[in-house]
């Protein structure tokens, strides 16, 4: 994708960008290492790095990097190398979903760190996001590298898995208020950290072979495996059904209650390899219609 790309002092800019939206990425359930700021812009962590984003008319400013690091991480963080507007032309035939794409026209999919999208999503099982930010936060600031501050506040990075596989089960429970999650987050940061699960090896692996593998970890289903597929690992034809998800596909789709087994397959037969595009564009939509009986902000079990 060709960019109009302008380097300032400690930031970059984007000049008439289009499909971007710092709100509609952030906020649509994929990742959890964000904070809005007065000004309405979203500082993010990443790859040990600290980056604000904000939208200005048709411009996107980052600030707090430069044109090196803009280029080795932000780029393909933020999926910069793809046509969305392709994207949205395709999925648009559909009218259910031209309506959810123009909710959330700025939506992108964030290409996230394998191990901390997994932990993540672990946490996410019945959860709700502040939540799930929270206990993020409360991880990376006891355990991760400092990264930098940004507006007055400090960012840590997500720690190894080493360092979370020799901390004791109640420690986590307690420390981080995760629950019965506590388990498993020891146990699959041990696999990980043991190199008895290699979790690199699934950007090689198609889809269906990477969900069958993940689904072998505990606390990972099928839905936090697609989760982990779609926002780590670039597979776009997978289809996460939370509980939005679910309440959007019967609304529009199905016109009955069903079990998320057969609203997933329906969602990737349907949208093929771009499933995952829908999902996160469904999602949002479902979310800002809160279309339900529910008023909670619920990731449900992904």
């Amino acid at each position: 994708m060709n960019y109009d790309l302008i380097e300032r002092e400690n930031a970059v800019l984007i000049k008439n960008m289009l499909d971007f939206d710092p709100k509609h990425i952030f906020e649509c359930g994929q990742c959890f290492r964000w904070h809005l700021e007065e000004d309405n812009s979203y500082t993010a962590i990443a790859y040990g790095k600290v980056i604000n984003v904000k939208k200005d008319g048709c411009d996107i400013i980052f600030s707090n990097t430069d044109m090196k690091d803009f280029r080795n991480i932000w780029y393909r963080y933020f999926d910069l190398d793809r046509d969305y507007g392709e994207i949205k032309r395709e999925l648009s035939k559909d009218p259910i979903l031209k309506e959810a794409i123009s909710f959330g026209q700025g939506m992108r999919i964030l290409n996230q760190e394998p191990f901390e999208t997994t932990i993540s999503f672990i946490i996410s099982a019945n959860n709700q996001i502040p939540r799930i930010k929270k206990a993020v936060e409360l991880i990376s600031n006891d355990l991760g590298d400092y990264a930098g501050t940004w507006n007055g506040k400090d960012y840590f990075g997500f720690p190894s898995p080493d360092k979370l596989a020799n901390l004791n089960e109640n420690y986590i429970k307690d420390k981080y208020r995760v629950g019965f999650r506590a388990e498993r987050i020891k146990e699959v940061s041990r696999l990980v950290a043991n190199k008895e699960f290699d979790l690199n090896c699934i950007y090689n692996l198609s889809r269906e072979e990477g969900k069958n593998l993940l689904t072998t970890l505990p606390g990972v289903g099928p839905k936090v495996s697609d989760c982990i597929l779609l926002f780590a690992f670039d597979k776009s034809d997978a289809f996460p059904v939370d509980v939005w998800v679910k309440r959007v596909m019967e609304y529009f789709y199905l016109k009955e209650e069903t079990n998320v087994k057969h609203i997933g397959m329906h969602g990737a037969r349907i949208f093929g390899k771009l499933a995952g595009f829908a999902q996160q564009y469904l999602f949002y939509y479902a979310r800002e219609l809160n279309l339900g009986k529910e008023k909670k902000q619920v990731i449900g079990n992904r």
